[in-house]
């Protein structure tokens, strides 16, 4: 192809690309899955009033029970917000550009499971008015202040690693998205702050960029490290081994990133970004997926075999609990869901395609859950302590728990379905350079193709 026509053909994918992704953007009657998932989010609303007005007492938390599935939310949440620091900040380092059209994808995971896990500390604690005390009175050698502190930190480096590559697009809009609401265009003016796409310019945003993708992992390992040691930090059989920092990073990464790639099945789908989000980037991913899902069951074999040789008292109470008594169910779900079939999805060439991988994500993310169950309950089964003759220690999640829970996961799928209605869920100006930067003359200024004119 003569270079004129291979430039014409480059310039005119950019623009539909572009047009695709502003084509998102604009104005649609209520969407009833949208309807649903608000009124869910309101329902666990009502359940939290509801435990705030009579206390923990509607839990199934008790004397021995001071945890239970609020803190599993909490530990999946802040699994499944790896995603956005892996995919974004490591692939941007290491020059991947074919990250391009999942990188916005991946940050607004990271942004809304943080902003759905930190309530669930204050749902657990039951004083919401007495939060405060954790910071006025915390004691600096306790890993729940260190782990608070890591959580804030974490949440304010993943508002502002979301907004510095959101500015360029803003602009974008502002100039050129002429038929979005006034209101709109006002507020991409606004969060714009003045680009006008200099040289200067760019070179000052992607220098940030990259400073705050150094900063963002080292700041989500540490997340995933604190809230580990919560655990790991006391003398309960089962958590109290060394292995668990690591592995709750591992596990981390390998939710979240089946997160991902389970929101970019769904992007793909309901706003027909075929051309953007493509086969290869799903196959790319699940490659990534099953190296970061084989180390995860070499932590998890490490984890149970060094445990199993520990035959003394509660440890061993524990184990048996496990994988032959009252958890037994949920461990080898877990094993099953989240390990053995995904991985062997993963593994096979002829499931190589975007049913079988979504579908492998899928159910690593409902594995993960029961695995972050079969952590935080079991052991508190198994009490340090002399239990009165007569009680048994079970725990059952009430309505109330179920009813936060179900709001819980209700809220992170609208947040992140009205931040894809308001803003581009994936990055124009990225997508639009990556584009340019494959014409046979890369040295020429970038051009940003939208719809209604160029930039």
């Amino acid at each position: 192809m003569p270079p004129t026509q291979s430039n014409n053909a480059s310039g005119a994918d950019a623009y539909r690309e572009s047009a695709d992704i502003v084509a998102t953007l604009r104005p649609t009657r209520p969407n009833a899955i949208l309807v649903a998932l608000i009124l869910l989010a309101l329902w666990g609303l009502v359940a939290w009033i509801y435990q705030m007005r009579y206390g923990l007492a509607v839990t199934a938390m008790n004397n021995y029970f001071s945890w239970g599935i609020y803190i599993v939310n909490f530990v999946f949440f802040i699994g499944i917000s790896m995603a956005g620091t892996l995919i974004s900040a490591m692939l941007r380092l290491l020059g991947a550009h074919w990250r391009h059209p999942i990188t916005r994808l991946a940050e607004g995971i990271t942004l809304f499971s943080l902003l759905v896990a930190a309530p669930m500390i204050i749902i657990d604690m039951g004083r919401p008015d007495r939060f405060h005390h954790v910071f006025l009175y915390g004691r600096f050698q306790s890993p729940i202040l260190w782990d608070m502190l890591s959580l804030n930190t974490y949440l304010m480096g993943s508002i502002l690693y979301l907004y510095l590559p959101m500015i360029p697009d803003m602009a974008i809009l502002r100039d050129h998205a002429r038929d979005l609401p006034a209101w709109r265009r006002r507020l991409y003016a606004i969060l714009a702050l003045n680009w006008q796409g200099t040289l200067e310019q760019q070179h000052r945003l992607e220098r940030c960029i990259s400073i705050m993708a150094l900063i963002i992992i080292p700041v989500a390992v540490s997340i995933h490290t604190v809230t580990a040691w919560i655990f790991g930090m006391t003398l309960r059989p089962g958590w109290h081994t060394s292995i668990l920092g690591p592995d709750f990073v591992v596990g981390a990464l390998y939710s979240g990133i089946a997160a991902v790639i389970t929101a970019m099945a769904l992007f793909r789908s309901f706003f027909h970004l075929h051309r953007l989000i493509t086969v290869e980037h799903f196959k790319r991913l699940a490659i990534l997926l099953l190296a970061v899902g084989l180390v995860y069951l070499y932590f998890t074999i490490n984890e149970y075999v060094g445990s199993g040789y520990n035959t003394q008292g509660a440890e061993e109470h524990h184990l048996k609990s496990i994988f032959l008594g009252n958890f037994s169910f949920r461990f080898w779900t877990m094993i099953v869901v989240g390990l053995a079939v995904p991985l062997t999805l993963l593994s096979l060439p002829w499931t190589h395609n975007i049913k079988c991988i979504v579908t492998a994500s899928v159910l690593i993310n409902i594995g993960m859950w029961l695995m972050r169950y079969i952590i935080v309950v079991p052991t508190l089964s198994s009490p340090m302590m002399p239990t009165p003759t007569g009680v048994r220690l079970a725990y059952a999640p009430t309505w109330v728990e179920w009813s936060i829970t179900a709001g819980g996961f209700a809220a992170f799928a609208s947040m992140y379905i009205l931040f894809s209605k308001v803003f581009p869920i994936i990055s124009i100006w990225e997508v639009s350079a990556a584009a340019h930067q494959a014409e046979s003359h890369p040295a020429q200024p970038r051009v940003l193709a939208v719809e209604g004119g160029t930039l």
